[in-house]
């Protein structure tokens, strides 16, 4: 029976079937209705501080008891621009903070504390998991301290981590991770790439799933592009042991995107998405929008994550409040356009095991 696999063992759950943990959008409802359909619900945590965190597991362990994973970003560690590079990025910056009625930033002072401030932020979030013991964590962007693998495995807390190259999966399995996540490159939102150029590890799901399956001896969980039975279906025949999916969630009712998020999602197609390094400074797929076509000859020019993400936060915050899809950040999956329509988390979680069912049925009569 294909919803008994590693995965399932591992971490206690129904079906290998997992929600990414997408921040601002999967929140305590989201985390939990995938949970209790017998998935794995995903907490996006890597903005919240540690009030919110608390917050937002209590909310989950109030709807249910079922296992549950909080995801975080690592924080990364890059040389602070000069004041030139700054200076150039606030000029290509200029004409969306005076669109959307802002006050331009104190771009040198923002940048300084944003490294700062990513990393005492991290560092809260993960004492707070550690006090809450909470089950799953997972991780994009590199790999957690040495330290923090043991203090966290010592409580009996299953890793995952996220990769897009055999490399870094590989890494990811040395340093002691209980599961991979292989990020493909028609996943919605940032690159998890953290060995290597972004630009070479643009791997596809159909690719990278039975280069990790054959290279490591975790379990394997395929991630981009995924939207139905079909797709898990094909990511389980490709050797994986648990498919993520991000997208087919952002519309549900419990998902916190906002509603012009989900209308732009619900009308996009597969030529919709770019890779680009205009919002954070890492490349991320995103649905393509004016903001996106004026940066897209100046990317020798943005700065690296997180500054870019500290330039760019206000506008993108300014633009979801003003509903002014031509400057927001839409994260999208290169399937987009199998989204139909608004499903419950629960109905869709039960969905795509329909899905799969007659799938995997069909491959058989064949």
């Amino acid at each position: 029976m294909w919803t008994k696999t590693a995965v399932t063992e591992l971490l206690g759950i129904r079906y290998p079937l997992l929600q990414a943990g997408m921040i601002g959008a999967a929140r305590a409802d989201l985390a939990a209705a995938v949970s209790m359909a017998g998935g794995l619900g995903t907490l996006g945590a890597a903005g919240m501080n540690a009030d919110e965190l608390h917050r937002e597991m209590k909310a989950i362990r109030l709807k249910t008891n079922c296992p549950y994973s909080v995801n975080l970003h690592i924080p990364m560690k890059e040389v602070l621009p000069d004041e030139g590079r700054l200076e150039e990025v606030c000029e290509l910056l200029q004409p969306y903070w005076e669109e959307l009625g802002l006050q331009p930033l104190n771009a040198l002072a923002s940048v300084r504390r944003e490294a700062a401030y990513k990393q005492a932020l991290f560092e809260e979030q993960l004492a707070v998991i550690l006090e809450e013991s909470v089950p799953i964590v997972s991780f994009s962007y590199g790999v957690l301290d040495n330290d923090w693998i043991d203090r966290l495995k010592h409580r009996g807390i299953k890793l995952i981590g996220t990769a897009t190259t055999v490399s870094e999966g590989a890494h990811l399995e040395h340093q002691g991770v209980d599961l991979v996540v292989g990020q493909g490159s028609e996943a919605g939102g940032e690159r998890a790439t953290f060995l290597g150029a972004a630009e070479q590890a643009a791997v596809g799901t159909i690719a990278l799933t039975p280069l990790l399956a054959d290279a490591l001896h975790v379990p394997v969980i395929a991630a981009g592009g995924v939207m139905d039975g079909r797709g898990i279906a094909a990511a389980l025949a490709l050797g994986a042991a648990g498919v993520q999916l991000g997208t087919a969630f952002l519309t549900c009712p419990e998902s916190d995107a906002s509603r012009r998020t989900k209308e732009a999602l619900l009308t996009s197609m597969e030529e919709s998405t770019v890779l680009t390094r205009s919002y954070t400074g890492r490349y991320a797929r995103t649905i393509r929008n004016k903001f996106i076509a004026d940066l897209s000859d100046e990317d020798h020019r943005l700065l690296p994550y997180p500054y870019q993400e500290a330039l760019t936060r206000p506008i993108r915050e300014a633009a979801e409040e003003q509903e002014r899809v031509s400057c927001m950040a839409v994260w999208s999956g290169q399937a987009s356009r199998l989204l139909t329509r608004e499903l419950p988390a629960g109905d869709l979680v039960r969905r795509l095991v329909k899905e799969t069912d007659v799938a995997l049925d069909r491959l058989r009569r064949l």
